[in-house]
């Protein structure tokens, strides 16, 4: 498929292309604090316009600057969202792996889970929000590879919830109110919603606060014990974050 003049100008082996790569390895300030705000700006715009509905150039001029200066920081509009998807994506199976092979209870560790998730949706603003609106089927070919790992990183994430919640229901900790993996899908599902109504700078309630409701609401309702959250909670959900990471 030929390229178009906009992508071959972005494209890595292109001058401005060893010129970018460049000056990201020499990692100075200046350009790691411009690179974040041309993803704060385009961020902004994929929420309001969508990411198909955002142009290269419509970044540029939402930062009042050429295409070419921008070029010189980010290869396309594409390079920008897969690299924070990316990150935040593998940073988050991380943090359920972690979770998952330590030594709490299911309960305990379906609410680390549930908080996580919502505190890396704030962290990530709007990028996970964007990703989760996205129908990985219809991306370019350049980018089938990135494709195929958010679906393998979605796939074992999921998969992850599933098994806390089998282990719960077999330790007799989490009531088999139906399939495990309906639950899972669920739990998951339940904090991807607040794509419809959370942004982390308006929304009165923090994420850590909505993501401790969203996470006690379905424990009290899953856990045998009424007990089972006792005394969890008093550590910030970053902090826990954080710790797991």
């Amino acid at each position: 498929m030929k390229k178009s003049t906009e992508e071959q100008v972005g494209s890595a082996s292109s001058g401005m292309g060893r010129r970018r790569a460049a000056a990201k390895d020499d990692g100075t300030a200046a350009y790691a604090e411009r690179r974040a705000e041309i993803k704060a700006a385009a961020a902004d715009l994929f929420k309001k316009e969508g990411f198909r509905g955002t142009s290269i150039g419509r970044i540029a001029q939402a930062l009042g600057i050429d295409r070419a200066t921008l070029y010189y920081y980010v290869g396309s509009k594409e390079e920008l969202f897969d690299d924070v998807v990316s990150g935040a994506v593998r940073a988050n199976v991380q943090v359920a792996e972690a979770i998952l092979k330590g030594a709490a209870p299911a309960p305990e560790k379906i609410f680390t889970l549930i908080t996580s998730l919502m505190d890396s949706y704030a962290e990530h603003y709007p990028f996970l929000y964007v990703f989760i609106q996205e129908n990985l089927g219809h991306v370019g070919e350049r980018r089938s590879d990135w494709s195929r790992e958010m679906r393998a990183l979605n796939k074992r994430y999921e998969d992850i919830a599933v098994q806390m919640i089998e282990a719960g229901v077999a330790d007799g900790t989490i009531r088999a109110v139906g399939e495990p993996w309906v639950m899972a899908y669920g739990l998951i599902g339940m904090v991807g919603w607040t794509n419809r109504w959370f942004n982390p700078d308006q929304t009165p309630t923090d994420a850590a606060a909505v993501g401790m409701t969203f996470a006690r609401m379905l424990i009290s309702g899953i856990a045998v014990a009424p007990d089972a959250l006792d005394g969890v909670g008093a550590v910030s959900s970053n902090d826990r974050r954080n710790d797991l990471r």
